[in-house]
């Protein structure tokens, strides 16, 4: 496979990730008036899913194949 289809199937991975991260079922867990590092629940998973799903795109695009 060339490297620009599998960068594209890599990003389609994590796209569908970070859809998964954000739905509504996986947002309602962390909805809790609970506080992390002086932040709500809530925030500190979002920050963190979507330093994940940053953190995936740059793998994928930056990643040498062989």
């Amino acid at each position: 496979m060339h490297r620009r289809i599998l960068a594209g199937d890599r990003l389609i991975a994590a796209f569908l990730t970070g859809c998964a991260l954000f739905n509504y079922p996986l947002l309602s867990l962390f909805d809790r008036p609970t506080e992390v590092f002086d932040m709500p629940v809530l925030y500190a998973y979002i920050f963190a899913a979507w330093a994940l799903v940053i953190a995936l795109m740059a793998w994928a695009v930056e990643r040498p194949f062989k």
